[in-house]
């Protein structure tokens, strides 16, 4: 099985119980709750389902319930396996081309009305949902969460990687995994929650109720005064040649294989696009013990932060700027992915190709809110709130915030007279800044004494080395009187090595003078040392340039923060240079000889569900003199399983493509139901208790 059973950060692999399955009438082995499309994947299987369109196979894309890619036949029904918990005894099979109905001409043996009531609905138990369930339980409100996974946290349960932020007001150098279950176990101490896991809000009504999907058996109405929709956000996908295949996802996807489910989804990835998904994608593979080949992206420089870019080149991972991906090849599946720089036009420049051997292609090019209930919602006049990425995406620790700001807000609106501090919302404002000025770096000096060499240059909201130093020898640039100041050393350290561990960004390292040719250097490890004292081990500078093999002289592993502290010694002259440990080999990284390619851009999907292709998009809105996208449904554009929620967003740039202005195209109707429902299901034949 490909699981991950060594990882330098999940050290605690929580005990499951092992159930057997079927696929295909084929017996497998999986773990009692997981995602049934993680159970897959681990047993080998990545192929789900057979499009009716060229017999097109089709596996993962979304892995968050938000798209259809995933769907298979579970006990004779569809289902979105990446949000169906696995169960002792399922049959599972490959969904070719449409699902039929099952037989089932039994008379009706029993109906059950499910009917729930709470002051205040929460869908979605992320991290903005979670702090406002807290702020709102703390008031005394009946709340009801609703979730689709099988645990809370949502993308905090994702990330290995410690917060930027603040540690007073969203646990700033604190592992996302370790917020999530923190907060989970917040909530869970509230007797006044209900907590509806691997359960789909269906629809917003009219009558001020909601439909919900509980556990994918049974079907409830839940009457509500008030609604907060913190239901996250979904991937946005990219057109090219190849989009369509087997392995082609998207980042936090592949996140939710590697970090909350431990399975080994891939051997070699690359990635398109080097914003903060895509550059902690790479981070997280290699701790997987996954081959990032390389990152692109079509901008001159990285989307992300700097720190986080820049701690992915000193690991071996190069980026690519100015460069699109050309096409994705492979027979059914990624077996390779070609890139190209891009002119000031951002057009490719084929003659610049190079070809990367892969098994799996990323695609970091942004999220979309989910925010379709908050605008029935809010059309129907109802009491709603919207938080975290369904209101804007940004971090997880700005989306914290705004959850408490929302559960606060959504009590004012319910009648409570609650005072909320002006202080929350600038602190929120700062939370989810965009990075801002760089800095030059001065030149740093040894001497016999231990000293941070920071290299946080460019202003980002975070501060945990100036709150975690013992004695204040790290303190804030006094230009924006907050925590978007950069850092900067002022004396006094006592080589302690808590703002090397702390920093979310590997961006501080200790450094003295030895004597008049060697220094000693202190650089943060995320990984399993697979060296010891006395060996050589490859150091390189700011940027990912090697320096010189430094000589190990110590391996301390500060538990509190799951980071080694690695002592090397080295020349002098690099002592203030080294910042980093190279832990993939340049070879990995390699372009094969010659590139090779078909790039033909019409080819690319737009339609994933229907497999619609760009030129079939083009030709038909050019033919019909196309202004409105529900013309489009002739040619099943929106029509498949996901109900439009990936294609519409590639529909600017089509339309764009034919001519025609995005302004001046009437918008398509949102399907009433987000999550198909079986009949069974809807009426509650099942006798099963859900209360």
């Amino acid at each position: 099985m490909e699981r991950i059973n060594h990882h330098p950060i999940l050290k605690n692999f929580k005990k499951r119980k092992s159930v057997a399955f079927f696929f295909n009438n084929d017996e497998f082995v999986g773990y009692e709750g997981e995602a049934v499309s993680s159970a897959l994947i681990a047993n080998g299987i990545k192929e789900f389902a057979i499009h009716q369109k060229n017999d097109i196979p089709k596996g993962i894309f979304c892995a968050n319930g938000q798209c259809s890619h995933c769907t298979v036949i579970i006990d004779g029904f569809p289902q979105k396996s990446c949000v169906t918990s696995l169960e002792e005894g399922m049959h599972i099979q490959t969904l070719h081309h449409l699902p039929e109905l099952p037989e089932d001409d039994h008379p009706l043996e029993h109906y059950e009305k499910n009917e729930l009531n709470c002051e205040i609905l929460i869908i979605g138990g992320g991290p903005s949902g979670l702090t406002a369930a807290i702020e709102l339980a703390k008031l005394n409100f009946s709340i009801i969460l609703v979730d689709d996974k099988e645990e809370l946290g949502g993308k905090l349960l994702l990330q290995t990687h410690k917060f930027f932020g603040s540690i007073k007001d969203c646990y700033a150098g604190t592992r996302g995994i370790d917020i999530g279950h923190t907060l989970e176990e917040e909530v869970k101490s509230f007797t006044n929650i209900r907590i509806l896991t691997s359960s789909s809000v269906v629809g917003v009504y009219k009558d001020q109720k909601v439909g919900v999907f509980i556990k994918n058996k049974k079907y409830a109405l839940i009457k509500f005064d008030g609604i907060v929709v913190s239901a996250g956000a979904r991937e946005k996908s990219l057109i090219f040649p190849g989009n369509g295949l087997l392995g082609v996802y998207g980042a936090g996807a592949f996140q939710t294989l590697v970090n909350r489910d431990l399975v080994k989804s891939s051997d070699r990835i690359f990635i398109v696009g080097s914003g903060n998904v895509g550059l902690i994608a790479a981070y997280h593979a290699l701790q997987a013990g996954i081959t990032p080949v390389g990152i692109c992206d079509i901008l001159d420089r990285a989307s992300g932060y700097q720190v986080h870019a820049d701690k992915i080149k000193r690991m071996g991972v190069p980026i690519h700027l100015n460069h699109t991906v050309l096409s994705a090849d492979g027979n059914g599946k990624v077996e390779r992915v070609t890139i190209a720089e891009v002119d000031d036009n951002y057009q490719p420049i084929l003659e610049t190709a190079k070809t990367f051997e892969v098994d799996t292609l990323l695609i970091a090019v942004g999220l979309s809110p989910v925010d379709e209930f908050y605008d029935t919602a809010n059309n129907y006049g109802f009491k709603v709130i919207k938080a975290g990425d369904a209101m804007e995406i940004a971090e997880a620790s700005s989306a914290m915030f705004g959850g408490r700001i929302a559960g606060l807000q959504m009590a004012n609106l319910l009648g409570k007279d609650i005072k909320i501090d002006p202080e929350y919302y600038e602190k929120a404002e700062v939370l989810k800044s965009r990075p801002g000025k760089v800095w030059d770096l001065d030149e740093v000096k040894l001497n016999q004494k231990f000293q941070p060499i920071i290299r946080c240059y460019e202003e980002i909201p975070c501060n945990p080395c100036t709150s975690v130093c013992p004695v204040n020898a790290i303190e804030l640039k006094s230009v924006h009187k907050n925590i978007m100041d950069i850092p900067e050393y002022s004396n006094n350290c006592t080589g302690c090595g808590l703002c090397v561990a702390i920093c979310p960004g590997l961006a501080i390292t200790l450094a003295k003078q030895i004597d008049d040719k060697f220094a000693e250097v202190v650089i943060p490890f995320e990984y399993n040392p697979d060296f010891e004292k006395g060996d050589k081990i490859p150091l390189t500078d700011r940027d990912g340039i090697f320096l010189e093999d430094g000589e190990v002289v110590k391996v301390k592993m500060l538990k509190k923060y799951k980071t080694h502290l690695i002592t090397v010694k080295t020349t002098l002259k690099n002592g203030a240079k080294a910042a980093g440990i190279i832990i993939q080999k340049e070879s990995d990284s390699k372009a094969l000889p010659k590139p090779d390619y078909d790039y033909v851009p019409e080819d690319g999907i737009v339609c994933r569900c229907e497999m619609i292709t760009v030129k079939e998009i083009l030709d038909y809105i050019k033919e019909h003199n196309v202004r409105d996208i529900n013309q489009l449904k002739q040619i099943r554009v929106g029509m498949g399983a996901c109900g439009g929620k990936t294609c519409y967003d590639l529909l600017p740039r089509i339309f764009k493509m034919a001519g025609v202005e995005w302004k001046d195209v009437t918008k398509g109707s949102i399907r009433p139901l987000s999550v198909e429902v079986p009949m069974f299901a809807i009426i509650n034949e099942s006798e099963e208790d859900i209360r």
